[in-house]
């Protein structure tokens, strides 16, 4: 008996999980994708990856315009794959989660947002955890609009971050 992989869409857009030091300004920013060598630590067996760059830029400088964009590719892959995973930055994550949830009530597979709180690049980072799980989660979840962080899964709509505890939370 073989067993189909499951054919998954990774969109990245940027956020804390993505930057890195530059060396002239002394400052993290989004320079460049860090998810492929990411990918690279974790033994994806039965996954077959699509990755898109969609854009690299930190949440807070996102516009309404970037958050349908980012909902438009979701949507798209939708159509061609068992599941979809969103990088994206957690200042303005649930926004496009909302956007997401409220473009297709109803997806045909599961769209899983997640990010860090602190960069990839950092000693204590939170990014290969959470990437970690919103590739299980896209393959396990029913279809709809979840974020996947820190050994939780919340579904949309209703979900906020928490700056306080620096996590999500359902509200």
């Amino acid at each position: 008996m073989s067993v189909h992989p499951k054919h998954i869409a990774l969109i990245s857009t940027g956020g804390t999980i993505e930057k890195t030091y530059d060396e002239l300004t002394g400052v993290l920013a989004n320079r460049f994708s860090v998810l492929d060598v990411m990918l690279d630590m974790l033994v994806l067996a039965g996954v077959q990856l699509n990755r898109i760059s969609l854009m690299n830029k930190d949440s807070m400088e996102m516009t309404t315009a970037d958050h349908e964009q980012i909902a438009d590719a979701a949507v798209h892959q939708c159509e061609s794959h068992d599941g979809v995973v969103i990088v994206h930055g957690t200042d303005r994550l649930a926004q496009t989660g909302n956007v997401l949830y409220q473009r297709v009530r109803e997806p045909k597979v599961p769209i899983v947002l997640t990010g860090a709180m602190r960069p990839y690049v950092m000693r204590t980072t939170d990014a290969l955890q959470n990437l970690t799980e919103a590739l299980l989660a896209v393959q396990l979840l029913q279809p709809g609009v979840y974020v996947a962080m820190h050994n939780r899964v919340l579904q949309f709509p209703g979900v906020s971050k928490d700056r306080e505890a620096g996590t999500f939370v359902k509200s």
